[in-house]
C-alpha cells in the first residue's frame, strides 16, 4: 500500500520533490508513494495543477488530512530563517513528515537523517555526519565525514562540505560553495553561491566571495 504524501509549498524546489517521489517510485518498480496534493498560502495557487497533482490549500489546513504523511519545500535565499515558523504553522509533529532519498544518491551507513529529510539526485553524505530535521540537499552535493547540519538547513548544488563542519540552525548555504574542514557556521547564516570558507561564521552573518567575507547581518537589527 502506498504511503500518502503532501507537499508544503509550490516553488520550484517543490515540483522537485514531486519528480523525486516519482522517481523512488520508479526505482523500486512500486507505487511506493502517492503525492496527494501541495499546500500553499497564496490563494492563487488553490486548485491549480503541478504534473497533475492540485493545489488543495494553505498550509494550516494540514490538520483536515490525518491519513498523510508531509515534506517541506519552502524556503529560499530570501526567507530561509523563516522556515521553522512556516513549518510551525501546519501543526503537523515531527513524525509526520517523511524523510526522501533519490535513489541515486549514496548514503553512508553510519550517517545519520533526522526527519524530514530531502537529498536529491546524487548527493554524497559520508560517514558519521549527522543531518537535522528538515534539512534540504540539492542536487550534487558532498557532505563529508562527521560533518553536522542544523535543523531547518538548505544545502544547494554543488557545495562542498568538507569533515568536521558544523552548520548551524536555519541556514542557507548557496551554489558551489566550498567550505573547510573544522569549520563552524552559526545559526542563520547564508553562504553566498561560490563562497570559500575558511574560517568560523558567526551567527545571523551573510557571507560572500573568495574567501569569504562577512557584507551583512541575514536579520537586520531593530
Amino acid at each position: 500500500m502506498s504511503k500518502k504524501v503532501i507537499i508544503l509549498g509550490t516553488g520550484g524546489t517543490c515540483i522537485d520533490i514531486l519528480d523525486a517521489l516519482n522517481d523512488i517510485n520508479d526505482f523500486r518498480h512500486d507505487s511506493v508513494y502517492e503525492c496527494v496534493g501541495f499546500l500553499d498560502d497564496d490563494e492563487r495557487t488553490w486548485g491549480r495543477q503541478h504534473l497533475h497533482v492540485q493545489v488543495l490549500g494553505p498550509l494550516q489546513s494540514a490538520g483536515h488530512y490525518p491519513g498523510c504523511f508531509f515534506v517541506n519545500g519552502i524556503g529560499s535565499p530570501s526567507n530561509f530563517w523563516k522556515k521553522r515558523d512556516i513549518i510551525s504553522r501546519t501543526g503537523v509533529p515531527i513524525d509526520r513528515f517523511e524523510t526522501l532519498i533519490h535513489p541515486t544518491a549514496a548514503v553512508s551507513q553510519t550517517s545519520r537523517l533526522g526527519h524530514g529529510v530531502v537529498l536529491f539526485q546524487h548527493v554524497t553524505v559520508t560517514s558519521n555526519a549527522r543531518i537535522g530535521n528538515h534539512v534540504i540537499v540539492l542536487p550534487n552535493t558532498v557532505i563529508s565525514h562527521d560533518a553536522v547540519i542544523g535543523d531547518y538547513t538548505c544545502i544547494a548544488g554543488g557545495a562542498c562540505i568538507s569533515g568536521a563542519v558544523e552548520i548551524g540552525l536555519s541556514c542557507y548555504v548557496g551554489s558551489n560553495c566550498a567550505i573547510d574542514s573544522n569549520v563552524k557556521i552559526g545559526d542563520h547564516c547564508l553562504v553566498g553561491m561560490g563562497a570559500v570558507v575558511l574560517h568560523d561564521i558567526a551567527e545571523n552573518s551573510v557571507v560572500v566571495g573568495n574567501p569569504a567575507r562577512f557584507l551583512r547581518k541575514t536579520i537586520p537589527e531593530g
